[in-house]
């Protein structure tokens, strides 16, 4: 007879119960904070001389305000060596000395060692109260009243909101466990008072942490947004060239097409070499074409529509200026060089910084005077657009964009592997320097 065991499985033992694993937690907490290397050399770094209060100072005393926050800390412990040595009542010469040396070296010690400077301020409490000649508060006397607030608050400082929670949290251990083991004999308890002062001082501290934080998320938030605005202004600039370019050489593209479809018809008994010559022509031109169209066309939004006209190119500056002139803007055009036929990019291209420049004036310096300047040369184009300083007595105020037309301008020539520089003039303007370069083309080829 077969007999079946049933076997159950017990789980695995957990580490403990929810409460013991937040005693182990907040264990670890206190041990990480406020022990492991409680002793470790943290020197305080100077000031920001960034910040709102030194930039107001003069320039003289700026760069001596970076030992603003040390000397803080030692006009601090000053104080309370003074309120030491005022809570004294009778005692040694050399007790008072202690009492000074025990009130003032916590708070110099957060310079450069602040946690230790905790424990040491902690220790020094029971010390200065044992060895007093009266009893008058308990169980911080004034000087290590003084003390322990001023070292709390500035290694709260110096540290984190959690570590600012323990010092609190052993401070409270300490004065509530010295007056119930001796309550009975000392009914002068400052601990209320100490706990109180002492969580305004961390409340306010954790504020100001609070508020840091908020003001480095934003700025970070700020940077980011920045950095995502200008890569979508570049993505969207090169989506439009990209459009530009596709109708440019895709008419190109498909006048050569036709005229290699064309031209056997045009000679009378072409040579079968020739035919097909300008069939290898046709295929290779759709090919191309098909090609191009599956490349750039992804580009296209839904709702773009090629234009029906021709995109422009130099030879229609004239409209341009007519149509600016038009708009209010004062503006002359002056063409050196030999004027000739460039490609058809580079025609767009110049055409459409020609255009953000002078829509840039009118946005930005409306009432200037404007001058545009083209420059045929033997390695390419050259562009220039300046214009004048806005007019005092002008009616219409400035309508800043949001940056945009700089940087399409930039992504135009850097495509073109041109140069281009932009900036203020000497004289109060703003001037868009360009350089297109053009291939040269040999006589045998023209």
């Amino acid at each position: 007879m077969l007999y079946v065991t049933e076997t159950t499985h017990t789980p695995p033992p957990q580490p403990g119960t929810p409460e013991v694993q937040f005693a182990a937690h907040a264990l670890r907490g206190l041990r990480q904070d406020l022990m492991h290397d409680a002793f470790a050399y943290r020197p305080l770094p100077p000031a920001d001389l960034g910040g709102a209060l030194v930039r107001r100072l003069p320039a003289r005393l700026r760069e001596r305000a970076r030992w603003l926050p040390h000397a803080s800390v030692v006009a601090a412990g000053l104080l309370a060596m003074a309120v030491s040595f005022g809570g004294t009542t009778g005692g040694s010469g050399s007790l008072e000395l202690l009492y000074a040396l025990l009130a003032v070296g916590p708070v110099l010690l957060t310079l450069v060692r602040p946690v230790g400077a905790f424990w040491i301020s902690l220790a020094a409490a029971p010390i200065t109260v044992m060895f007093a000649a009266q009893w008058d508060e308990w169980p911080w006397s004034p000087g290590s009243f003084a003390c322990h607030l001023i070292v709390v608050t500035v290694v709260a400082l110096r540290t984190r909101p959690r570590t600012a929670a323990w010092m609190w949290l052993l401070t409270a251990v300490y004065s509530l466990g010295a007056d119930t083991v001796l309550g009975a004999n000392y009914y002068n308890s400052n601990s209320g008072p100490l706990l109180v002062v002492t969580a305004l001082a961390l409340l306010a501290v954790a504020v100001r942490h609070t508020r840091r934080e908020a003001r480095q998320e934003v700025t970070a938030e700020r940077t980011v947004t920045a950095h995502e605005r200008s890569r979508r202004t570049l993505l969207e600039e090169r989506t439009t060239i990209a459009r530009e370019l596709h109708d440019v050489v895709a008419h190109h593209m498909s006048v050569v097409a036709i005229q290699a479809e064309a031209a056997p018809y045009r000679v009378e008994n072409p040579p079968p070499e020739l035919e097909r010559a300008f069939a290898t022509i046709r295929e290779n031109a759709v090919a191309a074409l098909t090609e191009l169209r599956r490349v750039l066309g992804v580009v296209r939004a839904e709702d773009y529509e090629a234009p029906d006209a021709p995109q422009p190119t130099l030879a229609d500056l004239d409209g341009l200026l007519a149509n600016v002139r038009d708009a209010g803007l004062t503006v002359t055009k002056t063409v050196t060089g030999a004027v000739r036929e460039l490609p058809p990019g580079v025609e767009l291209s110049a055409y459409r910084i020609v255009q953000e420049a002078l829509s840039n004036t009118l946005r930005h310096a409306p009432g200037a005077a404007a001058r545009v300047e083209v420059a045929y040369v033997l390695g390419g184009l050259g562009l220039r657009v300046v214009n004048d300083p806005m007019p005092a007595a002008s009616l219409v105020k400035p309508s800043p964009g949001a940056g945009h037309g700089i940087t399409g301008m930039r992504e135009r020539v850097t495509m073109l592997n041109g140069e281009m520089t932009a900036g203020p003039t000497d004289e109060g303007g703003y001037e868009v320097a360009v350089f297109l370069p053009v291939a040269a083309v040999r006589e045998e080829e023209a």
